[in-house]
């Protein structure tokens, strides 16, 4: 082999083993996880004990909430294992294998686009259900006034047009001969 070969090969191993880089991020999404769970433990505490006196509006609102939380932490499993198996290195979990989600594995790039963007539509709609059922509370707050209430459906429409156009595209190549 000659020293260009060898220079080349070297350089090319390198390359393949910065992918651990990426390990210490997903790591870091492991720690956001764990600070969802708290969020979401201390937000039904804190409303646990209330339910008897809460309105069905409440209750809802509270709802919406705890379900925005668990689809945010749905959100970091998906990046978290679909990221590590895609740009990292596959999961070598042994004998768990039974208890391992039908997902893993076989959601590549595309996939994990379209399941971002569909958590994020997802997200972004259950938020704006909230503050729409906040217009009728007579404690409403008159910083949530039209101009926020238009803002946020137009930030929401952008999310959807975007995901549609992601699907689009996708279709699209996927149909395409390179």
């Amino acid at each position: 082999m000659s020293a260009k070969n060898q220079v080349e090969a070297r350089f090319e191993r390198l390359l393949f083993a910065s992918r651990w880089l990426m390990a210490p991020m997903y790591l870091g999404l492991v720690v956001a996880l764990g600070m969802l769970t708290i969020i979401f433990l201390r937000q039904l505490a804190y409303y646990a004990p209330q339910t008897l006196t809460m309105t069905a509006e409440e209750i809802i609102l509270v709802c919406l909430t705890l379900i925005d939380l668990s689809l945010a932490a749905n959100l970091l499993l998906i990046v978290l294992f679909s990221g590590y198996e895609n740009f990292v290195s596959k999961l070598d979990i042994g004998d768990a294998d039974v208890d391992r989600p039908g997902w893993m594995g076989t959601v590549d790039f595309s996939g994990l686009k379209m399941k971002l963007i569909a958590s994020i539509v997802a997200i972004s709609a259950i938020h704006l259900l909230k503050r729409f059922m906040e217009i009728g509370e007579t404690d409403f707050t008159p910083l949530m006034n039209d101009p926020v209430l238009f803002w946020l459906v137009v930030i929401h429409l952008t999310f959807v047009v975007s995901g549609v156009l992601m699907a689009l595209m996708d279709w699209l190549a996927s149909k395409s001969k390179y």
